[in-house]
């Protein structure tokens, strides 16, 4: 047997006028062929400084393990890239045509895997992933099995659905199971061929767009729905259960939360399980995200945090400026309210500046220097703001290419040419910025901070300026139905059904 395998994935904010270039995936993880195929074995690195193994070396694993010695793995091409505003076109068309190509090339296969957020946005395009789904299936034709993985942002379209033969999404946030549903998606796609199993799928899309609390799978608002799923695929004829929360910065008019369930020739059961899932997750919908403080709440937060600060640091996600869920990482209003309010807090910040970086990389240390930095990627909302201070050290870093960190006294600054991802102790401490060292470190990620800096943060804020991440984008968009919580919604059944074409 032979099953292709690639990615295409990337989390898109369609509030960001900074268009996704296939030079950010270039930076960030671009590979095909030998190359990827050896990145995705047991002694590859998938994606360098971000994952060891995620969800192609997953499917690797389950290739060699569920076919014993007979699949072979066909590499296509794996484009994954920081989130970021929507793919331009020209990126979008190259990307597709490399995975079309690279298929083409390969000859017949008997399966395919493909690994995809499900949150992306393209220009010219309703639905980017159900295009890369329909070009695949026009080379491999209707008789040939699709799995996907996707994120827990996937956002569901018919589209997408119908050319999809086996679906598994994220089931941890902060998200620590790449490799584990990669491991399963390539599971039931190697029994599928081995004519083990026969997929069948139902899925439901809901109405609501926040909810679920903070969605984090172990908190107790949604452990419940989580452990559920679990129970369900203890039933044999159950292959895999997934919810998907919508990605708030998506501006789809049939934006909303899903239920997707596969099992093993059961149309009857999966639309049964899909139809109690979705109760649950309209169940939940009242439980809204804590309102987060401003940054001059945030920094009097940190300093009433003494404890805290002695233990270890305080993180402060700018939740208005999230590079994970696709802000461009300029945003400099709470780098300018820590400059002027905190005062005897040792704060590490982030912010991305391409000419700052030209300009500065590679000066000696103590280089005296008085630069503007950021708001000028998207000046209509952010402002550029003067710092003075001294060089303290330059590198190049995968994903987010060159940086430099600032001396600024109490603010040490990290410059970054691309997006400023900041999430792992490393993107300051590879600068010679000891997290320890902190009283206050500025993080750029809405959840997977919390699993790389457990053991450094003992307090958590987020604190809202104003930017592309705010939770209230939802009043931007013009939906084709009411939704919760921007609207009074009682019933979801109905919307479900037009956006499915049920009768």
């Amino acid at each position: 047997m032979r099953i292709a395998y690639g990615r295409i994935a990337q989390e898109s904010n369609a509030f960001s006028p900074v268009l996704t270039e296939l030079e950010d995936f270039g930076r960030c993880h671009l590979y095909d062929g030998d190359e990827l195929h050896h990145r995705t074995g047991p002694d590859g690195q998938e994606v360098d400084d971000w994952l060891k193994h995620a969800e192609l070396s997953g499917f690797r694993k389950a290739a060699h393990v569920v076919g014993r010695g007979r699949v072979e793995a066909v590499p296509l091409v794996s484009a994954w890239s920081i989130p970021g505003g929507p793919v331009s076109r020209g990126c979008f068309d190259t990307l597709i045509e490399r995975m079309v190509t690279a298929l083409r090339e390969a000859g017949p296969v008997d399966g395919v895997f493909l690994s995809m957020h499900g949150a992306m946005l393209a220009e010219g395009s309703d639905d980017p992933e159900a295009d890369i789904v329909e070009a695949v299936r026009e080379v491999v034709g209707p008789g040939v099995p699709i799995a996907v993985s996707l994120d827990l942002h996937g956002q569901l379209h018919g589209r997408f659905v119908d050319n999809v033969d086996i679906l598994c999404g994220y089931r941890t946030n902060p998200h620590r199971d790449h490799a584990r549903v990669g491991y399963r998606s390539g599971e039931i796609l190697v029994r599928t061929l081995l004519g083990e199993v026969r997929p069948t799928t139902a899925w439901r899309s809901l109405p609501l767009i926040c909810g679920g609390g903070t969605t984090i799978d172990f908190l107790p608002t949604m452990r419940p729905v989580y452990r559920w799923m679990k129970r369900m695929e203890r039933n044999p004829r159950v292959l895999y259960v997934s919810l998907f929360n919508a990605h708030l910065w998506n501006d789809s008019p049939d934006l909303g939360w899903a239920s997707h369930v596969v099992t093993d020739d059961d149309p009857a059961l999966a639309d049964a399980l899909a139809e109690e899932l979705a109760d649950m997750l309209w169940e939940v919908r009242h439980k809204q995200p804590p309102a987060f403080p401003d940054g001059s709440e945030a920094v009097a937060m940190v300093r009433r945090a003494r404890m805290a600060r002695r233990l270890g640091t305080v993180c402060v996600c700018d939740a208005s400026d999230i590079v994970g869920c696709g802000a461009a990482g300029e945003n400099t209003r709470l780098l300018d309210t820590i400059l002027r309010e905190g005062k005897g807090l040792v704060s590490y910040v982030p912010v991305r500046d391409h000419e700052v970086v030209q300009a500065l990389y590679g000066k000696p240390e103590g280089h005296e220097v008085t630069v503007r930095v950021g708001g000028k990627l998207h000046p209509e909302l952010n402002t550029p703001l003067q710092v003075s201070g001294r060089v303290l050290r330059s590198r190049t870093a995968g994903g987010l290419g060159r940086t430099v960190a600032l001396d600024l006294g109490h603010v040490k600054l990290v410059v970054t040419e691309g997006p400023s991802m900041a999430m792992k102790p490393a993107f300051y401490g590879d600068l010679g910025l000891d997290p320890w060292r902190a009283d206050m470190v500025v993080v750029k990620s809405m959840f997977p901070f919390r699993l790389y800096f457990l053991g450094h943060n003992r307090k958590t804020i987020y604190a809202r300026t104003k930017g592309v991440t705010d939770f209230d984008a939802m009043h931007q968009v013009d939906f084709n139905d009411p939704v919760h919580p921007r609207d009074p919604v009682d019933l979801w059944r109905p919307t479900d059904r037009r956006r499915r074409g049920v009768a």
